[in-house]
């Protein structure tokens, strides 16, 4: 068939189950391989949340499948909705993507290796991870990007990363484009997803991206045992992803725009810091400007109507609220010299220094400001001199990258306390080196601690 024959979703799914590793640049797999480690140290730390607990009290059907971070296992499903649900759990994920794609994507395709009785290489597994990043991302692109469509109310980490979920499934499982056509299918009415967590602090946001990946998971697994799914999923119809989502924003030439030349995971940020990422430029501009060691008496910031409204609250109630509070990050950035996920913890957000910096803060909305737009940072010091800054790149934005010694920091910080010192540094080869790796559901036993204590004597043992 004629790929003018094909519908958008068809399209993609043809890309999906073409695109070979020898398709992918150097760069992009170098990349991959970052965010996985990344991702994988999130999900290690996060499974020690009170919300991931919780998570795996209810999503805890018996099956193969690893529960990260646990001695636990699981059904395949409900492995990736508790994976997925940890490695967003500390908000020190990547973003850029769907917007959360690894916390969405690996969780579902690592899932999926436990339903297979083959093996699976390295570099397949490499591939249908690129190819899930690219798809979640190329939907919201669709949706009329990320602006459009959070600001409507949709949270693009589930709404869109489902697709990226069940293409990333569907490939690690072997399916063809037919196969993976139908999990798009599935996906599009699996989708959903809503930003009304943002208004009390509540912990609905941490379960969207293990709701995706598990969704994506369910999607390619259903098509994989002969379930069909529509394929006219993105075209401007009634009953259509777009025309429900994104009805006044949908820009379906992005989905296939430029496929197989641009790829999107080299558009997505590793986090520095342990909150929002529309608050990193802002926490980077006052990290900058208190480095002298100056005493500050006030900070003025200046900032999209979009950003104040996601992240303008004042009075955080728990973690959740205090990761998306930019008066806080800014706070607790000048108060203990870092927005660390220390630093968001129950005990420093108690801090009455922190409380009394977050009084000296304000927000000013700018209407002429685009929705994205970074903000301009003013302090004003005690000897009554001001500076301005306004980071246009934060740290972690692919054009302005950790290196690798901040990555690797980070990431052993997080994997250690879960897994042990040894096993992460083990899980760092693994990972590093998974290109010559000749099956890869190995990785599976090395996300697993052996130790139950570890559970129970974590220094992230969050509420």
């Amino acid at each position: 068939m004629n790929v003018r024959d094909l519908s958008l979703s068809e399209r993609v799914a043809r890309f999906v189950a073409d695109t070979a590793y020898e398709d992918l640049p150097a760069a992009v797999v170098a990349k991959a391989k970052r965010h996985m480690l990344d991702t994988l140290g999130a999900a290690l730390a996060g499974a020690h949340t009170a919300q991931s607990r919780q998570a795996r009290g209810v999503m805890n059907a018996p099956g193969g499948a690893v529960v990260w971070g646990t001695t636990m296992s699981a059904s395949a499903r409900d492995a990736a909705f508790n994976n997925g649900v940890a490695a967003h759990a500390l908000e020190l994920d990547d973003s850029g993507g769907c917007d959360h794609s690894g916390a969405v994507v690996l969780p579902a395709a690592i899932a999926a290796l436990s339903c297979l009785q083959r093996p699976v290489s390295g570099k397949e597994f490499v591939t249908a991870v690129v190819l899930g990043y690219d798809v979640a991302r190329r939907v919201l692109e669709a949706c009329g990007g990320y602006a459009a469509h959070n600001g409507r109310g949709w949270h693009s980490t589930m709404t869109c990363g489902v697709f990226g979920a069940a293409a990333a499934s569907a490939r690690s499982l072997g399916l063809d484009a037919s196969g993976i056509s139908a999990a798009l299918g599935h996906a599009a009415s699996f989708s959903g997803g809503l930003w009304a967590f943002i208004h009390d602090g509540s912990q609905t946001k941490r379960l969207h991206s293990g709701r995706a990946a598990e969704g994506g998971l369910s999607a390619a697994l259903l098509a994989a045992s002969g379930v069909t799914g529509p394929t006219q999923i993105f075209e401007d119809g009634w009953g259509g992803f777009l025309r429900a989502f994104a009805q006044d924003t949908q820009q379906p030439e992005a989905l296939t725009a430029e496929l197989g030349a641009t790829w999107k995971i080299m558009r997505c940020s590793i986090k520095p810091h342990a909150c929002c990422r529309s608050t990193h430029a802002a926490v980077d501009a006052t990290l900058a400007l208190a480095a002298d060691g100056k005493s500050v008496t006030h900070v003025h910031v200046r900032l999209s109507a979009f950003v104040n409204g996601m992240c303008g609250d004042r009075r955080p109630v728990n973690l959740a609220s205090a990761q998306m509070s930019m008066p806080y990050a800014i706070a607790a950035s000048l108060v203990f010299g870092d927005a660390n996920i220390e630093s968001f913890l129950e005990t420093r957000r108690n801090d009455p220094r922190v409380h009394a910096m977050m009084e000296r803060i304000t927000l000013e909305p700018d209407e002429s400001m685009a929705d994205l737009d970074e903000p301009e940072v003013t302090v004003t010091y005690a000897d009554g001199s001001a500076r301005s800054c306004r980071i246009e790149i934060p740290l972690g934005d692919p054009r302005n990258p950790l290196d690798d010694a901040r990555l690797f920091a980070k990431y052993r910080s997080l994997a250690q306390v879960s897994i042990g010192e040894v096993e992460a540094k083990g899980l760092t080869d693994f990972v590093l080196g998974i290109d010559d790796v000749c099956d890869v559901r190995a990785i599976s036993t090395m996300l697993q601690t052996q130790e139950a204590r570890r559970m129970d004597s974590s220094v992230l043992e969050i509420a």
